[in-house]
């Protein structure tokens, strides 16, 4: 039996494999791939590039693309439609919305794409910083995750596992966690109307969903660490609280929110709760300094990687 794959997801620089990338593939195997613009020219192309990726690491590499709609969609005109953001879906019918991300899915999984990072199940608040704004269904957390809940369905029942964002809530943070960290003095009473939509959708559907932390400092849970390196606020609030049981893979250790070495964000990161860690900017200098700080996968996260692919294939 292999090795299991390295508890990473990693981003590729540009729309073709380089040799030193295959080489980095092949010798330190990565979980699997992110897909950006830069990775992007046509059909064809990513198709290829695709390929190139999975005859290294396997057909069971997922390759995942953050594909919501409005300001965040990697796939574009005018080889792809241009898709309306997560706000113009609020009080859409559900079966609208499911037929709308379904669609969505099909279109990625043709072209080998099996994981889509969506959808946003933060709140659309008036303290929040525009980096959420229109990539969020709504300020009310129960259309939230009724929006939420229709679209996951639509993705899984077009192959493709949903990626819910940002655990436990990014819609109260007033900066831009690309930038800087952002840290929110909410009470635990008000910061449970955020964590609602990613209850709902963890009770209705389970080990089917991967979910995507917040590099997001709350006070009232953790006053030390961002959610993506607290081990209270992925083992104690995502775990038992919420009660995710699905794939749990942390937000873009590249971006401003977090301090320090690259590994260290890492390890940190694994060790507070995550399955996986995810480095999106493809230089494969840090690449190759992540995958050898990074563990293989262990059992339990082999285990909700797995429930995750059985729900994406045997969705009603």
């Amino acid at each position: 039996m292999a090795a299991p794959p390295r508890a990473a997801i990693i981003g590729l620089s540009g729309p073709v494999l380089l040799a030193e990338e295959a080489a980095l593939l092949e010798q330190a195997r990565p979980l699997g791939v992110i897909l950006f613009a830069r990775n992007i020219r046509d059909p064809g192309q990513l198709q290829g590039l695709i390929a190139s990726v999975r005859a290294i690491l396997g057909e069971e590499a997922p390759v995942l693309i953050d594909q919501e709609g409005g300001r965040v969609a990697r796939l574009r005109p005018p080889h792809w439609p241009a898709l309306p953001a997560a706000a113009a879906f609020a009080g859409a019918p559900a079966e609208a919305i499911s037929a709308h991300a379904a669609g969505l899915g099909r279109e990625c999984r043709a072209l080998g794409i099996d994981v889509v990072c969506a959808p946003v199940l933060d709140l659309r608040l008036p303290e929040g910083h525009e980096v959420i704004g229109d990539r969020a269904f709504s300020a009310d957390p129960a259309e939230v995750a009724r929006c939420g809940e229709a679209w996951a369905r639509g993705l899984i029942a077009a192959g493709v596992v949903p990626v819910m964002k940002h655990i436990p809530g990014h819609g109260r943070a007033a900066a831009d966690s690309h930038q800087e960290l952002p840290r929110v003095a909410a009470d635990r009473t008000a910061l449970a109307a955020d964590h609602a939509p990613f209850r709902a959708l963890s009770a209705a559907l389970g080990a089917r969903l991967w979910a995507m932390t917040a590099h997001v400092l709350y006070e009232a849970l953790d006053p030390g660490l961002p959610a993506t390196l607290s081990p209270a606020i992925l083992q104690g609030l995502i775990r038992r609280e919420i009660g995710f049981p699905g794939f749990l893979i942390s937000d873009d250790l590249a971006m401003g929110a977090l301090s320090g070495p690259l590994p260290e964000r890492a390890e940190a990161a694994l060790a507070a709760g995550c399955d996986a860690v995810l480095h999106g900017p493809g230089d494969a200098g840090a690449n190759r300094a992540l995958l050898a700080a990074v563990p293989p996968l262990g059992e339990a996260a082999l285990e909700r990687l797995a429930g995750s692919r059985g729900g994406a294939c045997h969705a009603a």
